[in-house]
């Protein structure tokens, strides 16, 4: 098997890696430091030639492909597989009437400094340093969602290596069934190597976190309830019970406390915005309030993510609503005085701009949603075995309002019975369908794809 993985390095412009090399324990690491892939080979594609050599290889020798980016939708250790790694592809253009063309290793933060100079913004996530294909092959819901709706309708055209090997062209009129399934398909029908997509006139936010104490938690979830179900389309906002450890970046006020963040995101002007948020911000005194106008390149402060590599377990769920006995059930089993083992339970609003059908429909399902959920604990010593069981616990006394559904880029899951979640029927169908006719081999058998027939 050496001879034919030197043969596959011949055909490469960029690296082969195998277990044991620095350059493979490097690239085969993800940002959920959790999950340890270990695939047979990594190729650090260097172009889209590299990406196509490496799934016939793949093909031609019965394995399996996968693809990573910067690791943040690492969701398979890939046993065996050939991992594709298209950080290399770092091409980030973006011209002035409004579009911008970028490689599938270029994060977000890229494409949001680029743009700015423009007065132009990109549909991007919480998170500026998540990778643009993963996150908008997902869906893409960002901090201004509710306004703009998800990336993935921004997508112009997609490039990307089906699994017969093949650098194909997608875009509504070239390859339509493909174009369809990129945009919220995951990795279901290729790899991408480019993406094309509009941009946004939006250079400022009025935007930020009002942060809680836990005394008032109860009265900030109500009042946030409340409130946001009558904001208008220029309003995005999510809630969130923190318990962050004292760690460099946590203002003092935070760390090791149980607080309560509610974020805000406001295109309109910062008069508007004010008074919009004004009722929030009288429900209590906020221990810090961080909403300002911000340029839009400063959007990740909105959510304040972590961006270092750490252990991570995520749930996830879609509520249809959120009355107040649900709010009375969620703060008896995540509020201050619950003892949770999470870092973060979230609630992010829906609908507006998202509930919209596109000018061109994708597999991004749930678009009905009202609500998303997520529950993010660390495994460490001594709260690690508590953090499934109370995600459990957390999705039981919410269940009343659950709609069964998740997105596919909230806690990033392989399996039956996570796609049955992502996907309704009819699309899960469809994406599976348009994966046998692109990727006969199965090739694209691992990570977050539709369960096929037995190769």
């Amino acid at each position: 098997m050496t001879e034919s993985f030197d043969l596959l390095r011949r055909r490469l412009t960029g690296s082969l890696a195998l277990p044991g090399d620095t350059l493979y324990a490097a690239l085969a690491t993800g940002y959920n430091v959790a999950i340890t892939a270990k695939p047979a080979a990594v190729v650090e594609a260097r172009d889209a030639h590299d990406v196509a050599e490496a799934v016939r290889f793949a093909a031609g020798t019965g394995r399996a492909a996968g693809v990573q980016a910067t690791g943040h939708g690492l969701a398979d250790t890939y046993d065996d597989a050939i991992l594709v790694h298209t950080g290399r592809l770092d091409e980030c253009v973006v011209h002035p009437d409004g579009w911008a063309r970028v490689g599938a290793g270029v994060r977000w933060q890229q494409v949001i400094d680029a743009a700015a100079a423009h007065g132009l913004a990109p549909l991007c996530g919480a998170a500026p340093g998540v990778g643009v294909v993963g996150y908008t092959t997902g869906g893409g819901l960002g901090p201004v969602a509710r306004t703009f709706g998800w990336a993935s309708d921004r997508v112009r055209a997609v490039e990307i290596v089906t699994g017969d090997g093949e650098l194909r062209r997608a875009t509504p009129t070239e390859e339509p069934d493909l174009f369809w399934g990129v945009r919220g398909g995951k990795g279901a029908l290729g790899i991408v190597t480019a993406l094309e997509f509009d941009l946004i006139p939006q250079p400022t936010l009025y935007a930020g976190a009002l942060y809680f104490a836990a005394p008032d938690a109860s009265t900030v979830l109500h009042r946030w309830r409340e409130w946001s179900s009558a904001l208008p389309l220029e309003a995005t906002t999510s809630l969130a019970f923190l318990q962050l450890p004292p760690m460099p970046g946590v203002p003092p006020q935070l760390a090791g406390q149980f607080t309560v963040a509610v974020r805000f995101a406001w295109t309109g002007s910062e008069e508007s915005g004010a008074a919009v948020l004004a009722p929030m911000r009288a429900a209590a005194t906020p221990v810090i309030d961080a909403v300002q106008t911000i340029p839009y390149a400063a959007i990740g402060m909105i959510h304040s993510d972590p961006s270092d590599p750490m252990p991570v377990i995520e749930e996830t769920d879609l509520l249809a609503s959120f009355p107040a006995e649900a709010a009375d059930a969620l703060l008896a089993v995540a509020g201050p005085d619950a003892r949770s083992p999470q870092v973060i339970v979230e609630l992010r609003q829906l609908g507006g701009a998202l509930a919209a059908e596109p000018a061109h429909p994708s597999a991004v399902c749930h678009r009905d949603a009202a609500f998303s959920l997520l529950t993010i604990g660390v495994p460490v010593p001594p709260i690690a075995a508590a953090i499934v069981p109370h995600a459990a616990a957390v999705r039981a006394a919410l269940d009343p309002w659950l709609t069964g559904g998740a997105l596919p880029n909230l806690s990033a899951g392989t399996g039956a019975a996570r796609l049955a979640r992502s996907y309704d029927p009819a699309t899960l169908s469809r994406l599976v369908e348009v994966a046998e006719r692109y990727d006969p081999s199965h090739v694209l058998r691992v990570g977050q794809v539709p369960v096929r027939r037995a190769a």
